[in-house]
């Protein structure tokens, strides 16, 4: 058995972490570009989830990669901008595949988290996801 000393939790803690938020959000979407007979030319929807993560060596008082909370709250606001949307109707969203939201969502959270460092979206009903690494 493998004891935990301070010694080993101080070494550990000055290692890069990751730390992970995610939200669920419902919406529409279509692909107009696709051949016939995908089904993906016609309105429909999916249950999303997304993933954030954040990645950097904790620091201040509290030890934190980052604040959860602010996470949290950057993430509510990405939710509430594409819950029960069409997503097509979303400036720089008009094809919105997985990949596409992605980077939409990379491109709204950069600006808040310079440690961001993945996004991932998921279509959990149909075992589908998206992961970008930045």
């Amino acid at each position: 058995m493998t004891t935990i000393t301070n010694t080993s939790v101080n070494k550990f803690n000055s290692m890069p972490m990751e730390i992970t938020r995610s939200a669920w959000f419902e919406a529409a979407h279509y692909l107009h570009k696709c051949k016939d007979g995908q089904g993906y030319t016609q309105l429909h929807g999916h249950s999303f989830k997304v993933e954030i993560t954040l990645r950097g060596i904790p620091n201040g008082e509290n030890g934190w990669v980052e604040d959860l909370a602010s996470i949290g709250a950057a993430l509510q606001d990405i939710r509430q901008q594409l819950d029960h949307q069409c997503l097509n109707e979303i400036e720089g969203l008009e094809t919105p595949s997985l990949e596409r939201i992605c980077a939409w969502i990379a491109d709204k959270l950069a600006p808040k988290f310079a440690s961001l460092s993945k996004v991932r979206v998921l279509r959990p009903s149909l075992s589908e996801d998206c992961l970008l690494r930045l």
